[in-house]
């Protein structure tokens, strides 16, 4: 199978995958949100913070090191093939137990102490002791989420990304059986103890996902294609592991607590604009726990394909074939300008509609309006950020990451007290720009990268505008309507999505022979 073939196959399993637990996740949500409502929600998505805190300190950037020595090797690997050199040779596993060896020695550590010091986070830090024992048992998740994180790289570098997306399946539905089988107990009786029975459904979704990762590699393991590394790059593993891992590990902690940080100030200073604790956690948790999910869900296409591209450039670069990464990235900017366009021109049409229907008794529409033009600036972010990674970048790509961060918490602490949600939606799209431009700057430093704004933004903007114009025309001019919300918002958004496509082929954004020689790589690859 081709490399370009094998890219596409990969990540068209990993959007199918991605885009179902999407909506898994988001129709769960729903089900989460009219049960505990929009305070419950935010009280969670404290406790999340928390959690994603020790969670990034107890990985310290494993996945990303796994990826990428993998994908080295590999990719030295065929070079040697290729120019006839002859290495002594090493099973790969070698840097994969390195790898799971530093995983365990951080994440064994941040589980006891998060362990110990649940009961001062949540009385001095949260200043909200029912997030205590939700803490407590996180704590226990660690280990085995850190360990996930190296063997989900591994599948990644060696290209068999399904295993990968039969966990994720797995993850989701047992903690949804978990979750949903507490909250019909007598176990689940107020605000803390349905908290809990999330985190308790989260925690049995990572152990038992924990171990099929592992059934999975063992299977893995004695395949043919175990890949092999020569003596030379064996003795400088432990030190290229540490030199990815480290920079990523300390930067990672830096911006995730400045970000615990800005979430935690976010319900203080709505509360010092005039609101009561339910109102501020409420208002907290429907910007985050029911706009973001939306407004993000069809992010899954793009960061599916943005997670691939990290092996496939590392092996460019590690293999010095700077016209290959300028191709792959120019096709990857156009794409996700073309997608990310046509996405926040549909949102942003039907963001009172899309509010209303799915989440009916809060101001979640209002929001995802006010969203919706960032949206082409954040997608982009996800594909130039894979790019930077895959060059090796990753240390820059974590301090633009901590910058947007630091200037976040500032905003909040000013804005929010005076403003207060608009003040953070202000915040929101102050730090993405800045962070998009400093990230993009980077890339045409490093890449050879001619953008055409006619071609990748001017035409999609007007194929999407045109396209929603017409949809609303044909759906409230001739008085469409339907006895189901749900299946009216489908057709319209359908609607819309079938005649942005006309548009792109009509000003040549999109060309037939792109489709096909598409198709003919796919087909091929597959035969």
């Amino acid at each position: 199978m081709n490399t370009f073939g094998r890219f596409i196959i990969n990540g068209t399993l990993m959007t199918a995958v991605s885009l179902f637990m999407r909506t898994v996740a988001v129709a769960f949500n729903i089900y989460i949100s009219n049960i505990i409502g929009a305070e419950g929600l935010g009280l969670f998505t404290l406790i999340s913070t928390v959690y994603g805190f020790a969670l990034t300190v107890a990985t310290s950037g494993i996945n990303l090191a796994t990826t990428r020595l993998i994908s080295e090797a590999i990719g030295l690997k065929q070079l040697s093939e290729n120019n006839g050199t002859i290495y002594k040779n090493k099973e790969i596993k070698a840097i994969l137990f390195r790898c799971i060896r530093y995983s365990l020695i951080f994440s064994i550590g941040v589980s006891v102490i998060l362990f110990f010091t649940s009961d001062y986070i949540g009385n001095k830090i949260l200043f909200d002791k029912r997030t205590i024992s939700s803490l407590r048992l996180l704590s226990f998740t660690l280990v085995p989420t850190a360990l996930s994180s190296v063997l989900n790289g591994y599948f990644i570098a060696v290209r068999r990304v399904y295993k990968n997306a039969i966990v994720q399946i797995f993850s989701q539905f047992s903690k949804i059986f978990i979750t949903v089988f507490l909250f019909g107990s007598v176990f689940c009786t107020d605000t803390e103890k349905a908290c809990l029975a999330m985190v308790c459904g989260g925690a049995f979704s990572e152990i038992s996902s924990f171990i099929l990762h592992w059934i999975l590699y063992i299977k893995d393991k004695n395949q043919k294609d175990n890949f092999i590394l020569s003596k030379e790059y064996k003795q400088k593993t432990t030190n290229k592991l540490l030199g990815i891992a480290l920079p990523v590990a300390f930067s990672t902690y830096l911006r995730s607590g400045l970000i615990s940080i800005e979430h935690i100030l976010i319900p203080i200073g709505l509360e010092k604009n005039g609101g009561n604790k339910a109102a501020s956690l409420a208002a907290y948790g429907t910007v985050h726990s029911m706009v973001f999910p939306l407004v993000l869900f069809p992010s899954a296409i793009l960061s599916s394909f943005a997670g691939l591209l990290i092996p496939e450039i590392a092996e460019a670069n590690a293999t010095n074939k700077k016209d290959k990464i300028a191709r792959i990235s120019s096709k990857v900017f156009r794409t996700a300008l073309i997608f990310a366009i046509g996405t926040a021109g549909i949102i942003g049409c039907f963001a009172n509609k899309l509010g209303t229907t799915v989440y009916p008794d809060s101001d979640a529409g209002k929001f995802i309006r006010l969203i919706a033009p960032l949206i082409p600036i954040m997608y982009i972010d996800t594909s130039v950020d894979a790019i930077l990674k895959g060059l090796g970048e990753q240390v820059y790509s974590m301090w633009v990451n901590i910058i947007d961060s630091s200037l976040s918490v500032l905003l909040v602490i000013f804005l929010l007290p005076r403003y207060g949600i608009w003040g953070y939606i202000i915040t929101v799209y102050f730090t993405e720009i800045i962070n998009a431009t400093l990230s993009f700057v980077r890339l045409l430093n490093k890449v050879s990268l001619s953008p055409k704004i006619f071609s990748w933004i001017i035409k999609p903007l007007f194929s999407v505008i045109s396209s929603t114009y017409i949809t609303k025309f044909i759906f409230n001019v001739y008085l469409i309507k339907f006895n189901s919300e749900v299946f009216e918002l489908c057709l319209c958004i359908s609607t819309s999505i079938v005649i942005y496509f006309v548009f792109l082929f009509l000003t040549g954004t999109l060309k037939k022979k792109q489709v096909y020689d598409l198709i003919l790589y796919t087909k091929k690859s597959i035969l």
